[in-house]
């Protein structure tokens, strides 16, 4: 079992070299847009991940080139309708101030007619057909509201100001905010992965379901916490931990298969306290007191797994801590989106629901699978299984805290 560790450890360093394009093309593609309607004016806010506009192929050398580029392909692609009349751009795009890794643009248009209105979104559709766009409208003097446009769903009608309909909802209901959890976590590969380090060393149901829980309980309190606006972490410091949350989970099923090695548990915890102490000198996203603790917390965790003859038990608890900090992950998606107070009950319902199908559509898939492999007795399978499928999951996850915590 001893041979297993150096094993894995080279399989883990060579998947992430193959592994790099297909997680590039993981981070969710998101985008927003605000707009204000006053008869047959608009002014329209776009934002977006820097990271989802470097997949745009704007031919353009120089930075001027490509602000006049980007600006023709967004006019041409978050668009205003009147009947079937495209409104027109009445001042170009200009950048606006934006966070870290975003661009904001705001344009203004001049419709021939303040009636049937109707938003169309095909934005970046073209490069990644499951981008999601958030329009969130006010009509006048109406209350704000928004809908999820997709794939899909490219055009939202909208209800003239003058009518009985304009106040009506016409925005993404319960069931639409349903379905966006559950695409949100069948598409949200880090947090399938996550999972799947988790499940892989499970071997009865009632474990899954003690890991299951804590990991949903957990996430779905900072949800709702970072929802609310209670809590408001770093959102780029969440994504680069969600990404090293998976690659400690998957060290752990490596280190447990091939018999609690001793020096494993230190060199975990002495790179954390590495990039604890880069982190005080300002490199990377993390706080370095958040490293620092996760190096303290990976010493005492390793220990406590080397005293007990059944890890399994105490995984769980690994769930429930690294599940806090998918919580903040998913619910960066509503939190963007910028909700009235009277819509986001409803749509943090109802996403909340929709990423616990999804997930519990996962295990259901996962599990059983590996449970047959276990109950069939074919132990060298489960421990290939369990060693390469942790390499890989491990490659995944330090590939995207690297490149989150100290990408461009």
């Amino acid at each position: 079992m001893n041979g297993r560790l150096p094993l894995a450890a080279v399989f883990c360093a060579l998947r992430l070299t193959f592994l790099v394009a297909a997680a590039r093309a993981h981070d969710r593609s998101l985008s927003y847009s605000a707009w204000e309607i006053d008869g047959s004016h608009a002014r329209v806010t776009v934002r977006i991940a820097a990271l989802d506009l470097s997949r745009l192929p704007l031919m353009a050398d120089e930075e001027e080139e490509r602000e006049r580029a980007l600006a023709t392909y967004l006019t041409q692609h978050v668009q205003l309708f009147a009947g079937d009349t495209a409104c027109q751009v009445a001042k170009p795009p200009r950048p606006l101030g934006a966070t870290p890794g975003r661009a904001v643009y705001e344009w203004e248009l001049t419709c021939p007619s303040a009636e049937h209105l109707a938003i169309h979104s095909d934005l970046l559709l073209d490069e990644a057909p499951s981008h999601l766009h958030f329009a969130r409208v006010r009509q006048g003097t109406s209350k704000p509201l928004e809908r999820v446009l997709s794939d899909g769903e490219r055009t939202w009608q909208l209800a003239d100001a003058a009518s009985p309909r304009a106040s009506a909802v016409q925005g993404t209901s319960l069931f639409g905010y349903v379905m966006l959890g559950i695409e949100h976590i069948i598409t949200g590969y880090d947090h399938l992965a996550f999972l799947l380090a988790l499940l892989l060393m499970q071997t009865s149901l009632v474990e899954v379901a003690k890991v299951v829980t804590g990991f949903t309980v957990a996430h779905s309190i900072t949800l709702g916490l970072a929802t609310l606006g209670y809590v408001q972490p770093d959102a780029s410091a969440v994504e680069a931990l969600i990404g090293l949350s998976i690659a400690l989970v998957a060290i752990e099923n490596v280190w447990l298969s091939a018999g609690r090695n001793r020096i494993v548990p230190w060199l975990v915890s002495a790179a954390l306290a590495c990039l604890a102490l880069a982190a005080v000198r300002g490199h990377g996203r993390i706080p370095g007191v958040t490293l620092a603790g996760l190096a303290l917390f990976s010493i005492c965790y390793f220990g406590l797994l080397e005293r007990v003859p059944r890890p399994a038990p105490l995984r769980w608890t690994i769930a429930f801590i690294f599940g806090l900090v998918h919580g903040f992950g998913f619910a960066a998606v509503l939190l963007e989106a910028d909700l009235s107070t009277t819509r986001l009950a409803q749509a943090l319902f109802g996403f909340n629901v929709g990423v616990e199908m999804g997930q519990l559509a996962a295990v259901l898939l996962i599990w059983p699978l590996l449970h047959l492999v276990a109950r069939q007795g074919r132990e060298r399978l489960r421990g290939a299984i369990i060693e390469y499928g942790s390499a890989a999951v491990c490659a995944l996850g330090l590939f995207w805290f690297v490149s989150r915590a100290y990408g461009s």
